[in-house]
């Protein structure tokens, strides 16, 4: 998924190795796969030869608070069995410009690797043509290896075999690549992004396209990161959906996406949607394959939940995938990603974690996500969906309001909030730290927290406030909003904690608590 910068920040793209590092093993106990955060890894493409299972990754390389996708090379993971944890790493199988002589460095995006009918390997990759005139540069290539590793050379040097000038004129971005050999020996390519996806035959050499391209359509809510397969004669693509909305099956937030699919009689449709089997992740973007292996299927995807992960420092997991062989097509199951077992979290005065959150403006604005306000988690350059927020162009209100429950009645005596904003106090657009703001509690009514120390309004590290300690089930945080020339600035909060006067024992109930107006 790609993004409007919140920022201007300067990028600094490392610099290229002249050594390639040496394969290692890691023996994990959970996902993800690469988790300490010496290598990001993203996009996988699972690929089974024999009684290996590989997994083509990405690489994330982008520094904290960059947010851009900075990836320079591909690598690969391979295992003789998921459930051991035992994973072989190779780092740097290819660079855009080592494999194809027409392309620049950087923006590796997702890939796929298959295995031919001649016993080669084909790597199709999108990658940026160097000396194109095209209004948007990605194109595919395919390179060809004799084992998954590589060495990979260009399968077809003259050029990209899809772009936007070859085989046909596309307006496109030509990126994420999935590659299909039927049982019959033919070859497909589906590729696309921003909701536009292509369906292509290629020949029997991997390389040349046969007749149209095909517009895909039937898809509801495709974004990018299709993923084609076939099971039981019944052909299906997953792929990253971004219908957002309060109600939507995907997603509610729109920088988020799910991992929906659909089915089909033949390898270019005509496709039906089926439904949702990966909700959203921690990471805003979505992309993942589908395998069988040894008799069990699985889904490779991406999280941030490697240590320092973010939406551009993205970490591959993989979890089993089930099928309900009942439907017609067979369906396939939700699945429940899974993460490793972390060490119980250190005793807090925040409770917010227990509470359920609420806002003045529920539904809250699809760019935004109201989880985000008790999520435990402040980024150095949050996304939208990273915090709640008020900003709604012309109609932004004057004043808003986010609230918390909890099913029983806690004791309060503190708050502390993490304010975002990306224009200067005063201003009557963006989104600014609020003119003023206060805490409230519920006591037959809405009352000012008894006493309070002060309230700041900053908006580079948490404002903390004091108070008489409280009893009640629901507290909120009022603001004033920011405003110039008759409009009015949004309020942006990535954090809201709700401190007790002592560390409790108090563990979320999965309940969603009433209003207390009720």
């Amino acid at each position: 998924m790609k993004y409007l910068v919140l920022s201007s920040i300067v990028i600094a793209c490392p610099a290229i190795s002249q050594s390639t590092p040496s394969a290692r093993t890691i023996v994990v106990k959970g996902n993800p796969i690469l988790a300490d955060g010496q290598y990001y890894s993203t996009d996988p493409a699972p690929l089974v030869d024999g009684d290996t299972l590989y997994i083509l990754a990405g690489r994330d390389e982008a520094a904290e608070g960059v947010n851009d996708f900075i990836m320079n090379e591909w690598q690969l993971l391979s295992t003789h069995a998921p459930a051991t944890g035992r994973w072989r790493h190779v780092p740097a199988i290819a660079r855009p410009e080592t494999v194809f002589a027409w392309a620049e460095s950087g923006r590796a995006y997702a890939g796929q690797i298959v295995k031919g009918r001649d016993g080669r390997f084909y790597l199709y990759a999108p990658v940026l043509e160097r000396d194109s005139p095209a209004k948007d540069r990605f194109a595919i290539g395919v390179a060809v290896a004799e084992k998954p590793e590589g060495p990979w050379k260009d399968a077809h040097p003259s050029g990209p075999i899809i772009s936007q000038r070859t085989p046909q004129a596309n307006d496109i971005q030509n990126i994420d690549p999935t590659v299909l050999i039927d049982d019959d020996g033919r070859v497909y390519i589906y590729w696309g992004t921003f909701g536009r996806l292509r369906g292509l035959e290629l020949a029997p050499d991997m390389v040349t396209p046969i007749g149209e391209e095909h517009v895909i359509q039937g898809l509801t809510g495709f974004f990018e990161a299709p993923w084609l397969f076939k099971r039981k004669g019944t052909y299906y693509l997953l792929y990253a959906g971004n219908n957002a909305g309060p109600d939507s099956p995907c997603t509610p937030a729109l920088y988020h996406a799910c991992q929906a699919y659909g089915t089909a009689p033949s390898p270019l449709g005509p496709w039906t949607y089926r439904g949702v089997v990966l909700k959203p992740v921690s990471s805003t973007t979505s992309h993942a394959g589908a395998i069988a292996f040894k008799g069990q299927w699985y889904l490779a995807y991406h999280t941030a939940d490697a240590a320092g992960g973010g939406h551009f420092r993205r970490s591959v997991a993989i979890d089993r995938m089930e099928w309900d062989d009942s439907a017609t097509p067979p369906a396939i199951r939700p699945v429940r990603p899974s993460r490793a077992a972390m060490a119980a979290p250190a005793p807090t005065r925040n409770i917010a974690g227990t509470a359920t959150a609420s806002a003045s403006n529920m539904p809250v604005p699809v760019q935004y996500w109201i989880k985000a306000l008790n999520d435990g988690i402040v980024r150095h350059s949050p996304l939208p969906p990273d915090m709640w927020g008020s900003w709604s162009g012309d109609r932004t209100p004057a004043s808003a309001w986010i609230e918390y429950r909890w099913p029983t009645p806690v004791r309060l005596n503190g708050a502390r909030i993490r304010f975002f904003a990306d224009q200067p106090p005063g201003s009557g657009i963006g989104v600014a730290p609020p003119r003023s703001w206060r805490v409230e509690y519920w006591d037959h009514g809405w009352k000012p927290v008894p006493n309070a120390s002060g309230y700041g309004t900053g908006a580079d590290a948490f404002q903390a406030v004091r108070f008489d300690t409280v009893a009640t089930r629901c507290i909120r945080a009022v603001f004033a909003a920011s405003s110039a020339g008759g409009k009015n600035a949004g309020i942006g909060v990535q954090e809201w904690e709700a401190l007790a006067p002592t560390a409790p024992r108090i563990a979320p109930t999965g309940r969603t608590a009433e209003p207390c107006e009720r």
